[in-house]
């Protein structure tokens, strides 16, 4: 009953996974506005039809064409995705043959998707990218197979444990984040058994790895926190990829040792179950969940827990699921798009002041 991501949003955001130099945007000019500037903090050049009401009469395919020319001429690509909207899509705009007419050297992915492709979830936007993706050669159809069906235990979780359940959810910041911070740092104190869990997608990432990266040692040396990540960075799509080798250096060079790889970022839906089975096998007794904590079945686990999210609006449903505590984090993709390293984030921050006053 509340606003989601479109597919439009994931074929953007896929298509800037892939490493696709432009993403042409076949509709009016204020479709995907918000998502379209972000994107253009990754190095993506986001450019639009600008389709207007006449075009909806008689089409927009000469405008296509020109687009494609010019993004071209202007930054010579190497892939240029054009990603439907719902004005194109519903009047059948054919994106193929303006294309085949714009005829530049870039390979040129046509993605028909629009808002309320399939079903409307947003993961049909990234579906659509990848099966474009095989037919030109970009990925093997294995590949894409495996990450359809990440996609689809995606939706299948934000169905079942998330924010697309299909009632209002209202809209809370969670916890006190001195409060939580406090019970973490009290807990290593005492000796309990103590796992950080990053079970995060994408970029974000960055953002949910901080909490990962602060000196446990100068709390206690003596019990330092389990750490448990879905870091595998043969994983996934480049940018994919790149993300998690980026964050396991930087996590080695600060001295934290990651204890158990659970998978790649792309597969946040059965990472969670490893990770879960992991804090079971190893009896721990306190654990923060980082990224997409409602895909962990918490409610399996005896434990004192910490989910770490970055939406208002799934801070009740993980309530509800179990967890002792829930810390929201807010702009999360805004404050990790462009980036390569670990990002701070206020959970984090709120973790170190103790630290460093006890430090000084």
């Amino acid at each position: 009953m509340h606003p989601r991501p479109s597919p439009i949003a994931a074929s953007l955001y896929t298509l800037r996974d892939l490493n696709a130099d432009v993403v042409i945007l076949h509709g009016p000019h204020g479709c995907c506005f918000r998502t379209g500037r972000l994107l253009e903090s990754d190095g993506v050049r986001v450019l639009t039809t600008a389709m207007s009401e006449n075009d909806f009469i008689f089409g927009a395919s000469e405008k296509l064409e020109e687009v494609l020319k010019k993004a071209d001429e202007m930054f010579s690509p190497k892939l240029v995705g054009i990603v439907g909207t719902c004005a194109s899509m519903i009047i059948g705009e054919d994106l193929k043959e303006a294309i085949t007419q714009a005829n530049i050297p870039a390979l040129v992915l046509p993605v028909e998707s629009h808002g309320g492709f399939g079903e409307g979830d947003n993961t049909e936007g990234a579906i659509i990218v990848l099966e474009a993706a095989v037919l030109g050669g970009l990925i093997a159809p294995e590949e894409a197979e495996r990450q359809v069906k990440m996609l689809r235990m995606a939706t299948k979780t934000e169905k079942t444990r998330g924010m697309a359940q299909g009632e209002y959810i209202a809209p809370s910041f969670g916890d006190n984040h001195e409060q939580i911070a406090l019970k973490l740092i009290n807990a290593l104190k005492s000796g309990k058994k103590v796992a950080m869990v990053l079970n995060a997608k994408k970029e974000t990432s960055y953002l949910f790895a901080d909490v990962m990266k602060l000196p446990y040692a100068e709390i206690n040396p003596d019990n330092m926190p389990l750490v448990v990540a879905n870091l595998d960075d043969n994983i996934g799509l480049p940018r994919i990829r790149q993300h998690a080798e980026n964050i396991k250096n930087e996590l080695s060079d600060a001295g934290i040792k990651v204890d158990y790889i659970t998978g790649g970022l792309d597969e946040y839906p059965i990472t969670a179950q490893a990770a879960a089975e992991i804090l079971k096998d190893e009896n721990i007794e306190f654990a923060v969940i980082a990224g997409v904590p409602h895909a962990l079945p918490i409610e399996e686990l005896n434990i004192e827990s910490v989910a770490v999210t970055d939406g208002p609006r799934i801070v009740e449903p993980l309530r509800k699921l179990g967890y002792s505590h829930v810390v929201a984090e807010l702009d999360a993709h805004s404050k990790t798009l462009g980036t390569s390293t670990i990002v701070k984030s206020d959970f984090g921050d709120t973790i170190r002041k103790p630290i460093t006053s006890e430090r000084s």
